[in-house]
C-alpha cells in the first residue's frame, strides 16, 4: 500500500474514534479484497491504534487546558487549592485555639466532616 494511500486512509476513517477492534475488521476486509498482504495488514492496524492513542491522548490534553480556563474564568478552586485553604484555616484556628467548625444541624456537621459542600 503507498504512502499517500495510508495517509488518505487514516484521514478518511478519523483515527480518534476508531477501536482496535474496528481497525481489525477494517483490515481484514482490505486483505479480502486483496487490497492489503497480512503483513501490510498487521502494520496498518498498529499504525491506526497508535494514531488513535495519539489523538486521544491530544484531545485529552485539550480539554483538561479547557476546563483550567473555564474553572479560573468561573473561580473555582480545583481539589488541591481547596484542600490548601482547609489546612491554613485548621492551623489558623489552632494557632488560636479555636475549636473545629461545628453546627447545631446535625445534617450539615455531617457534610462539613465528609468536605461536602452545603
Amino acid at each position: 500500500m503507498t504512502t499517500t494511500m495510508r495517509k488518505m486512509m487514516l484521514m478518511g476513517i478519523g483515527a480518534l474514534s476508531l477501536t482496535r477492534d474496528r481497525a481489525e475488521q477494517l483490515v481484514k476486509e482490505l486483505t479480502e479484497k486483496g487490497d492489503v498482504n497480512q503483513a501490510e495488514a498487521k502494520s496498518f492496524v498498529s499504525e491506526l491504534v497508535r494514531r488513535g492513542e495519539q489523538e486521544r491522548q491530544a484531545m485529552k490534553k485539550a480539554i483538561r487546558g479547557e476546563m483550567m480556563k473555564l474553572r479560573e474564568d468561573m473561580g473555582v478552586l480545583s481539589k488541591r487549592d481547596f484542600a490548601r485553604v482547609e489546612a491554613r484555616l485548621k492551623r489558623i484556628e489552632e494557632h488560636l485555639n479555636l475549636p473545629a467548625a461545628v453546627t447545631d444541624e446535625p445534617e450539615q456537621q455531617a457534610r462539613l466532616e465528609n468536605n461536602q459542600p452545603t
